[in-house]
């Protein structure tokens, strides 16, 4: 057997396969790293060219605080009473109620008359004391003649000094008989007269407590009036704020009819010790939509004062306080104000804010402290919304 001596055959080297050997090949893969590496680049670049979207924004209106001039008032509450109420009664006794021509609400006017007591009795003593009254002027012109005679007999001494004293003593005595059966009548005819019971005043009559045949005591109520039908207002105010209330002020309280106006007429002068208020008596119109017994709220009105004021759809009302949204920038921020008096749409702003700030006027329930807001015009704001 040909031996022949083995060589051993030579390694190819990695990559040796492709054209150029392992240089080719590092060449590949360094060209795929760099593409790589490229296309890394490129997406980070794309990234970071799509910025996030800003957070969405409201459209508001914002407004400043408008000074304005208003009244300064005291609220109250208190009665609608009658300014006076006049009691019509019997001045005599011992008669039956004949007639009665009134009723409740109804207005009448001074002198009309009203009732009318049982005249027959009465009549009968006018006419049994002017009887009298006759008599007597007949005894008193008869003393007077006899008087006479013995006067002119003095001094012929055909009469004694007695005699003539006693015909002058019954020509006084008469006399007085006279001047007494004169007041007989006057006062006769004066209970005949309180037999027609008439209006003391113009008025509406308030109530009625009796009924026609009635046996009627002297002094009994037979009806109540409300003089001139004019109505008070008894406002009860605190004893501190008395001393600002004072007559001539006027006063505005609510009716059935929407707002009436009065004038304070007088300030009592004592403070209830259970209460502490005191009254303010407050004329008022008649026929204004108010009765005696109703119960009223109103406000006085004190003088003029200038406050600030804002839309009342400016103010949140939260956790137990009044808030408004002050515009600094594109945000708001919360801030807590002291409301006073309300007149219409508008409340005034006692403190927390001052003159020339800027707050959201509307639509405050959906902001809070750092909401991103863009203050617009009010086509604006409804195109946004």
């Amino acid at each position: 057997m040909d031996r022949r001596t083995r060589h051993p055959r030579p390694r190819r080297a990695f990559g040796g396969t492709l054209p150029g050997g392992g240089r080719a090949w590092l060449a590949v893969v360094s060209t795929g790293i760099a593409l790589g590496a490229v296309l890394l680049l490129a997406l980070r670049d794309a990234a970071g060219d799509e910025t996030a979207p800003p957070p969405p924004t409201l459209a508001v209106r914002a407004v400043a605080p408008e000074p304005r001039t208003w009244p300064s008032t005291l609220p109250a509450v208190g009665s609608i009473a009658a300014w006076q109420e006049v009691v019509v009664g019997a001045e005599i006794g011992g008669q039956r109620l004949s007639r009665l021509l009134v009723d409740v609400g109804d207005t009448v006017r001074k002198g009309q008359l009203l009732a009318e007591l049982s005249p027959g009795p009465l009549q009968a003593q006018l006419d049994a004391s002017r009887a009298a009254l006759r008599e007597a002027q007949v005894m008193a012109d008869d003393a007077a003649r006899s008087a006479a005679r013995a006067l002119e007999l003095r001094d012929s001494g055909l009469m004694s000094r007695q005699s003539i004293d006693q015909a002058v003593a019954a020509r006084d005595a008469a006399r007085a008989r006279l001047a007494a059966a004169r007041a007989q009548v006057e006062a006769d005819a004066m209970r005949l007269g309180y037999a027609r019971i008439l209006a003391p005043d113009d008025g509406v009559v308030s109530a009625r407590a009796a009924v026609e045949g009635a046996l009627v005591q002297e002094g009994a109520e037979l009806l109540r009036l409300q003089r001139q039908g004019r109505l008070e207002w008894r406002a009860e105010v605190p004893a501190a704020d008395l001393a600002r209330v004072a007559p001539g002020q006027v006063a505005r309280i609510a009716s059935g009819t929407g707002h009436l106006e009065g004038r304070v007429r007088q300030v009592a002068p004592q403070v209830d010790p259970q209460t502490r208020t005191g009254l303010v008596y407050v004329d008022l119109p008649a026929g204004d939509g108010v009765r005696a017994g109703q119960f009223a709220r109103g406000e006085l009105l004190l003088g003029m004062r200038e406050v600030l004021t804002l839309p009342e759809s400016a103010l949140l009302l939260r956790d137990g306080g009044s808030h408004v949204f002050l515009v600094e920038g594109d945000t708001v921020r919360q801030r807590t104000v002291e409301p006073g008096a309300r007149r219409g749409d508008r409340v005034e702003i006692r403190a927390g804010l001052a003159p020339g700030e800027r707050v959201v006027e509307s639509g405050v329930a959906f902001l809070a402290d750092g909401v991103a807001v863009r203050v617009v015009a009010d086509a604006a704001v409804a195109d946004a919304r």
